[in-house]
């Protein structure tokens, strides 16, 4: 019989990545950590872990077990979901992680239903980019997480998650104040000596927003760099910069800025939700994925 917390910490550093960051997560310090992956392989009977310079990583023989505890740990998630289904009341607390956009759009007007349904669940938010809320999610670290998917560009969330499609948010180029309007297919083009401001380096939004201007014959002068859209909205307000903006960031106000449909059609990123495998069907989740939908202003 193998030991489930040890398999847990194996997993953990499969998603995790180093000794270190399993300990830090887990308020271990990192010789115990390793300490319990040395029983672990005592119990199985074959090395789990091979030196890579000053990091290991996982033998073979450790994918194989990782993947049977993925699928034990889902097991488990559909067995806590029983329970709460059980129950007459929801309770405990749900862990969200959500980008900016979204947070601000949907999650207040989410929350008030929540608190309305279920007063005894109490709710944790924290604004995270996809990029590390995903990861963070197959980590334990949250329950449900926010993401975002920009046309052309699909990553589908692990195996190891369930998703479900939220709404689409249209996006738009807005334009700075005092530069001439255009027509939608040229204007991308108009702008394209003029700075810009876009999320940072290797995010989805990035290679979305670069790949479009090339596509219309230009590099895009980023000047700005920020995740924050609010200050994307106020660099166009000042005329400091062009962005693309999606329609949630004014939620339910009227635009700032001057806003031009983009070139290509159908320029919507999709806003999904994700879980782990087996928890799509505990009743907190679905009691907030269901306020999600109803707050949804493009509804």
């Amino acid at each position: 019989m193998f030991d489930l917390h040890r398999l847990r910490l194996l997993r953990e550093l499969k998603h995790r990545g180093t000794l270190a960051a399993v300990a830090a997560a887990l308020s271990y310090s990192p010789s115990s950590v390793s300490q319990q992956l040395s029983l672990l392989e005592s119990e199985v009977g074959v090395p789990l872990l091979e030196p890579v310079g000053r990091r290991v990583r996982l033998t073979p023989q450790a994918e194989i077990l990782v993947a049977h505890t993925e699928a034990v740990l889902e097991r488990l998630e559909r067995a806590k979901a029983d329970i709460a289904t059980s129950l007459t009341d929801l309770t405990g607390t749900l862990r969200i992680a959500s980008f900016q956009t979204a947070a601000l759009a949907l999650l207040p007007t989410a929350l008030t239903m929540l608190r309305d349904a279920h007063p005894r669940l109490r709710v944790h938010v924290t604004q995270q980019e996809p990029e590390q809320a995903l990861p963070a999610l197959l980590a334990l670290d949250f329950d449900l997480v926010i993401a975002e998917e920009y046309p052309g560009d699909p990553h589908p969330p692990p195996g190891e998650l369930e998703r479900e499609e939220l709404c689409e948010d249209t996006l738009r180029l807005a334009q700075p104040h005092g530069t001439p309007p255009a027509d939608p297919r040229e204007a991308l083009r108009v702008l394209a000596d003029h700075p810009w401001v876009m999320e940072p380096a290797g995010t989805t939004a990035r290679r979305w927003a670069t790949t479009l201007c090339r596509a219309a014959g230009f590099e895009p002068d980023v000047r700005f760099e920020s995740t924050d859209l609010l200050l994307h909205v106020r660099l166009v307000e000042q005329g400091h910069a062009a962005a693309l903006l999606p329609d949630l960031v004014w939620y339910g106000r009227p635009p700032t800025v001057t806003l031009n449909p983009l070139p290509y059609g159908g320029q919507a990123r999709k806003i999904f939700t994700a879980v782990r495998r087996g928890r799509g069907r505990h009743p907190a989740i679905e009691a907030c994925r269901q306020a999600l939908h109803q707050a949804d202003p493009t509804r």
